[in-house]
């Protein structure tokens, strides 16, 4: 009989490990000398800093880039990809607070396509370097049977630090602060299945550019998730800043709340900004009623801080807009943000 070797059932270990290298090198290149084991190693070392908090807290996130993917896969464009899943990571810890230490991936795919991967892990790596973080270990799966020949699935882990006395959240919120937003470089990594079924039910290339906007809707799309550390940390600088909402799936109007005491509500001014033209071609592209758009896209504010009543506001931070959006207020219902004048 005819002997049958791993390869014949769809897996390939030799190629794997001619990535190793390759990806080792693309990891070290966010690497400090927190970095006891990296790479290669079974599993990622990293020495808390030295003269770090008095009272440290670790946080951590684990998140994906849902069906974002399938436009990377469609026009071959995968880089921005890595860069999405680090800093939707950075930004969930960034709302307690907690600046990021490392970060770990887990790639999963039908067949490997060591370049698909290297691209990966190029913008992750690149995104980690920017964060200050860095990137220590991973996994690699290879399943066919459970993913089909062209797919993957990407995952994200990352940790941070923060001091237990700094530590933001909706119990420094009251009633009367103020709500802060932040843009958002496009969809950020939400709401891509409807997206992808406005483009099947219409016959929409993500070549083209839809009425409207100014680029192709692939362009628009594969825009990267921004990273809102430097803005959060110069926001920081210039006053208190009580707690954090990163909008994210479900939009402003469930994201917000997450952020708030329960005893609190919160006002948001539509008017406070303008939402980008992608959002609106896209909702006259399905039609998609407002309600539905508003509980799936971030409709152009990525993320919103809730800081004091009083004291002056800069302008910008770190070359970002800072839109004052509305205030917090007394619960008096179920609903907990109205979308309406303050």
């Amino acid at each position: 009989m005819t002997e049958i070797r791993y390869a014949d059932a769809g897996v390939d270990r030799a190629g794997a490990a001619a990535l190793v290298p390759r990806l080792r090198q693309l990891a070290a290149r966010s690497h400090g000398p927190e970095v006891l084991e990296g790479i290669g190693a079974f599993a990622g070392c990293f020495q808390l800093p030295k003269g770090g908090p008095a009272d440290p807290v670790l946080v951590s996130s684990t998140d994906g880039v849902g069906t974002k993917v399938k436009v990377a896969a469609a026009v071959h464009r995968h880089r921005g990809i890595g860069i999405d899943l680090v800093n939707h990571c950075v930004n969930d810890v960034l709302t307690t607070g907690a600046r990021p230490l490392f970060f770990l991936d887990y790639f999963a795919s039908g067949r490997l396509e060591g370049a698909i991967l290297e691209e990966l892990v190029h913008g992750m790596s690149e995104a980690c370097q920017g964060a200050g973080c860095a990137l220590i270990g991973g996994e690699t799966a290879e399943m066919p049977g459970v993913y089909g020949l062209g797919d993957y699935d990407v995952a994200g882990f990352l940790v941070g630090l923060v001091d237990r006395a700094q530590m933001l959240g909706p119990a420094r919120v009251r009633a009367g602060d103020r709500l802060v937003g932040l843009p958002s470089s496009g969809l950020h990594t939400n709401g891509y299945t409807l997206v992808r079924h406005l483009c099947t039910l219409r016959e929409i290339p993500y070549e083209r550019t839809l009425p409207g906007t100014d680029r192709p809707l692939q362009d628009l799309l594969l825009e990267p998730h921004r990273s809102y550390l430097p803005a959060v940390t110069a926001l920081q600088a210039a006053t208190e800043v009580h707690a954090i909402a990163h909008i994210t799936g479900g939009g402003i109007l469930e994201n917000l709340p997450r952020a708030l005491p329960d005893d609190c509500a919160a006002i948001v001014d539509p008017a406070a900004w303008t939402v980008p033209p992608l959002f609106r071609a896209l909702a006259e592209l399905g039609p998609v009623p407002e309600e539905e758009c508003w509980r799936t896209f971030n409709m152009g504010v990525g993320m919103i801080c809730a800081i004091p009543a009083e004291g002056p506001l800069p302008a910008e931070v770190a070359g970002l807009p800072l839109w004052p959006l509305g205030v917090v207020v007394p619960r008096s219902g179920p609903d907990r943000v109205h979308l309406r004048a303050v």
